[in-house]
């Protein structure tokens, strides 16, 4: 006799509501992506624009953020430090997401607030950027690293979501603001990736002349 698991077959009407689930997927983030696009090209080419002449002028970018947007501040550093889309030199960029003695220790000896905040402090020199990603715009952590880079002489770009960007979008340490207007987390998600690859697309071509 088998012991192989029997799973159960979709009814039609289940088959039919999961497809539609997907359509609406796509649907939502066709949508976005236009909104994105009419709200956010002339910010983006500011962004851009702030982290080419951080790194001109031989300044680093530090990444922050938490769950997914670690995950995003990790990539943005890789797409810098190693190459995006044409063989070029590395550029300076640090992801503050991922030493865990380092945040384990803080968020232990202070609070997990200051785990970015922190780092900032320590690694941070006047001329440096930090890009803060939060998704919601109102993660503690992300909130008190963008005043932290403020008091260091550093500029902060945000990259938020959510009708204004939450805390983190109004706060008066931000000096550029990238907001993702929806409610939801995760079509908030895949625009903070795409606009991530933008600004290294951005980075590429005016540094280095091309993308590819």
């Amino acid at each position: 006799m088998s012991s192989e698991a029997v799973v159960p077959k979709q009814t039609d009407s289940t088959q039919t509501d999961s497809q539609a689930l997907i359509q609406q997927a796509f649907a939502d983030g066709i949508a976005l992506r236009q909104q994105c696009m009419a709200e956010l090209t002339e910010p983006l080419l500011d962004a851009a624009t702030v982290m080419i002449q951080c790194l001109q002028r031989g300044g680093k970018i530090l990444a922050c953020g938490n769950g997914g947007s670690a995950a995003d501040a990790q990539h943005f550093a890789a797409e810098l430090v190693n190459r995006f889309e044409i063989n070029r030199p590395g550029l300076a960029a640090v992801a503050l997401t991922h030493d865990a003695s380092v945040i384990t220790s803080i968020a232990n000896d202070f609070s997990f607030a200051q785990v970015f905040s922190r780092q900032v402090e320590a690694l941070g020199r006047p001329g440096d950027l930090l890009l803060a990603i939060s998704t919601s715009g109102n993660s503690e952590n992300v909130v008190l690293a963008a005043a932290a880079a403020s008091t260091g002489n550093m500029q902060t770009i945000a990259l938020t979501g959510g009708h204004d960007g939450g805390v983190l979008g109004q706060s008066r340490h931000v000096n550029n603001h990238l907001n993702i207007n929806h409610p939801s987390t995760a079509r908030i998600q895949e625009m903070h990736i795409t606009c991530l690859h933008i600004l290294c697309t951005l980075i590429d071509k005016k540094m280095f002349g091309g993308t590819k």
